[in-house]
């Protein structure tokens, strides 16, 4: 009976994070209609977002729209958040590589889609739409990379403050372009950059639309590490490797190390904790903590 009950008692943990972490940040409450924003957006065909999830637990996620610079069309953002609902239900994830096609990242939203959607009420519609989207890809109990070949501008930088990590290659650069085009960032990277780097090193880039190159990255904190490679193979081979050393292990526990700093970053203090201790009641006494003990040697 006790054991059932606490069987019961895990499931339910288990359901409530899961809840936690699709939650949108906006609903009708706002003013968000995201029916609407959806059949405007289905007008604007072109590329595609192609997520393929490898045996290991890392999946692959690729802008796919190399002639414009892997620009967001309309149907891409949508697709983006089928993809994000697909990584929220694959239980064996453990990893994820976000890259674009032809040797470039992502030059934010495609021109056609931004003056289609330029009245005060679609704009908002669709900050709204990619803000829960990439908060949702953010949550996901998956340790994320940013693989930015080439450029990452506008969207696309924003797109690379939603991942835990980013690595560069060579002669790549990350651009807030906003302010040039009369804009701030609406996708929800000015809040997360702010947290990456610091809030003067964050009002820097922004009103200067300054380009940060590698070296750069690293010194503010933005990057992790500079690839040796250019080419889309090489880069993507290297980012794999630098990812396995944090997701070698069962996933439930690096699913869960990643749940557990992901609530300490958005939850006050106490209710973080309280659902660390949810998380860790999750793992205790589990397959992956029984065998540890198992193999473990006595305290010498």
């Amino acid at each position: 009976m006790v054991i059932f009950m606490w069987k019961n008692l895990l499931q339910t943990t288990k359901e409530r994070i899961l809840q936690q972490r699709r939650m949108s940040v906006y609903s009708q409450t706002h003013g968000y209609q995201e029916e609407l924003i959806k059949k405007k957006l289905q007008q604007f065909a072109g590329g595609s977002i192609n997520l393929t999830k490898e045996d290991n637990g890392i999946g692959i996620l690729t802008l796919n729209n190399p002639k414009l610079m892997n620009a967001f069309t309309g149907t891409m953002m949508l697709e983006l958040q089928e993809r994000v609902t697909e990584l929220e239900n694959w239980k064996d994830g453990k990893g994820l590589i976000i890259y674009g096609a032809g040797n470039t990242f992502c030059s934010g939203s495609d021109l056609n889609v931004v003056k289609a959607l330029s009245n005060s009420q679609d704009g908002m519609n669709m900050c709204m739409f990619m803000q829960n989207t990439l908060t949702r890809l953010m949550r996901l109990p998956l340790i994320s990379v940013a693989l930015v070949q080439g450029k990452a501008i506008g969207g696309g930088a924003e797109l690379t403050t939603a991942c835990d990590f980013r690595l560069m290659t060579p002669g790549s650069e990350i651009r807030f372009v906003h302010k040039l085009m009369g804009l701030v960032p609406g996708w929800g990277g000015g809040a997360r950059l702010v947290r990456i780097i610091n809030r003067r090193a964050a009002l820097q880039l922004l009103s200067g639309a300054t380009r940060v190159d590698p070296e750069k990255a690293l010194h503010l904190g933005l990057s992790e590490e500079t690839l040796s490679s250019s080419d889309e193979a090489g880069a993507l081979e290297e980012a794999r490797a630098w990812l396995s050393q944090y997701t070698e292990g069962p996933a439930s526990v690096i699913r869960a190390a990643k749940e557990v700093v992901a609530v300490g970053r958005e939850l006050p203090l106490e209710a973080a904790l309280q659902t660390e201790k949810d998380i860790f009641g999750t793992l205790w006494g589990g397959p992956a903590n029984l065998q540890a003990l198992a193999r473990s040697p006595k305290h010498k």
